[in-house]
């Protein structure tokens, strides 16, 4: 694991517990627990029977105060995979925002870390050999300007480093730049003129190239009782450095709807189109809620690497909330398509599913499932994953508890030799600050 990348995490933490106590909440959870797989590797033949030792601590930052304002979710793990069949792996999962006010209502400093797991080559299965840190990190000042009682504008300028801790050409250094004019409409409705454009530069071009990037679009949120609706229109613009390359040019949008349906009930509607890359969509998407995984940190599905990709997604998700009972499910649908062509290019539908049962008080019982079918289209390929599974987690008392989990997960492929299935179980023990 990248030692800034631990830095960083370890920071994260050591500043939320030496931040102010007004307006300030610093929660952890310390936990142990013990992993076997049938099939480690996730291989179609020769499997590896595998027992792992897994100890860790998530923790979770918020901070409301005049000077500062922050929300951070991290995990640091350690994998001891016994028998000396793999490697140990340290690995950190940090999602991170923080706005210091440096000036009140004129100059603000934003500083946002996303640190996860992803694939070091997403076309294979998720072995203990195929696991890299990556991490994009941002900083830059926000300018606050007023142009009347009820327009205001921004002005933003930061620095991206994004880092990859085995596939060096996801390495790269970006300036972006963006002016804003917002306007209220209403006490729930504002609109908003924004301009962007950022400056790519990766650390090795032999293959791919620099290039800049140039987004203008309409910003309109509204938040009604029963509604929420946040939409972008507008369009983006890729320009290449090398010599010959064309530019790309298309329709951006982006939206999403939420509707409460009632206190328990709710549903929310999600599309969009645009240009992105692996960078973007790490901190879009940076992994898996390390607070909510069964046995530590999960592995992400970005293809890691500089190609910029035309993206097309929409999902929905449903939400029930109930005293003893809670049920989500989220069918999905998502295209990629690279620049230039690539062999990643792909089309996948999907859904995950979890319910949620307490009981009793101390005792909440949890299935939950997943489906995906994976077409790269260029090379032929179709990939057809199913993952479900059982947990169980039971309450001591206010700081301890234990869970326990049987995953089952399986995979056919068109490709030779990715096609596999595992069982895994699990047992931990928790203690909760």
């Amino acid at each position: 694991m990248s030692s800034t990348t631990l830095h960083r995490a370890i920071a994260m933490a050591l500043l939320a517990t030496g931040a102010p106590a007004v307006a300030s909440q610093f929660d952890y959870d310390l936990y142990a627990g013990v992993a076997h797989s049938d099939n480690v590797r996730l291989t179609t033949s020769r499997p590896i029977s595998q027992t792992i030792l897994i100890p860790g601590i998530n923790f979770t930052w918020d901070q409301q105060g005049a000077a500062l304002q922050a929300h951070v979710i991290g995990n640091l793990e350690y994998r001891s995979y016994l028998g000396n069949r793999f490697s140990d792996q340290q690995s950190a999962q940090l999602n991170g925002q923080a706005l210091w006010t440096l000036s009140p209502r004129r100059l603000d400093l934003n500083v946002q870390d996303y640190a996860g797991i992803q694939p070091l080559d997403s076309l294979a299965s998720d072995a203990p050999n195929n696991r890299q840190q990556t991490n994009v990190f941002m900083v830059g000042p926000v300018l606050h300007f007023r142009l009347g009682e009820t327009v205001r504008g921004q002005a933003e300028l930061r620095y991206i480093n994004s880092y990859a801790e085995k596939t060096r050409d996801f390495n790269s250094n970006r300036a972006q730049a963006a002016l804003r004019l917002i306007k209220d409409l209403s006490p729930t409705a504002r609109m908003s003129l924004n301009l962007d454009t950022e400056r790519v530069r990766l650390h090795t071009t032999t293959i791919y190239p620099n290039y800049d990037r140039h987004e203008l679009f309409a910003h309109y949120v509204s938040t009604l009782p029963k509604v929420d609706l946040d939409l972008e229109l507008g369009a983006t613009r890729i320009d290449y450095d090398r010599a010959g390359a064309r530019a790309h040019t298309s329709p951006l949008v982006r939206a999403s709807a939420t509707w409460r349906i009632s206190a328990r009930n709710n549903l929310t509607l999600d599309g969009r189109r645009q240009y992105s890359d692996a960078a973007h969509d790490l901190m879009l998407r940076p992994g898996t809620n390390p607070l909510r995984n069964d046995y530590g940190v999960g592995i992400g599905d970005t293809m890691v690497n500089p190609q910029v990709f035309l993206e097309h997604k929409t999902e929905l998700v449903y939400g029930f909330r109930g005293e003893r009972v809670s049920f989500t499910l989220a069918p999905y649908y998502r295209k990629l398509d690279y620049l230039g062509g690539s062999v990643y290019d792909q089309r996948g539908t999907g859904a995950t599913t979890a319910l949620d049962y307490r009981m009793r008080p101390t005792l909440t019982v949890s299935l939950f499932a997943s489906r995906e079918n994976l077409r790269y289209t260029t090379m032929h390929r179709v990939d057809k994953t199913l993952l479900a599974g059982i947990g169980i987690v039971g309450q001591r008392n206010s700081h301890w508890s234990w869970r326990a989990a049987l995953t089952r997960q399986q995979r056919h492929s068109t490709a030779a030799g990715q096609s596999y299935h595992e069982t895994r179980i699990y047992f931990g023990l928790v203690y909760k600050r």
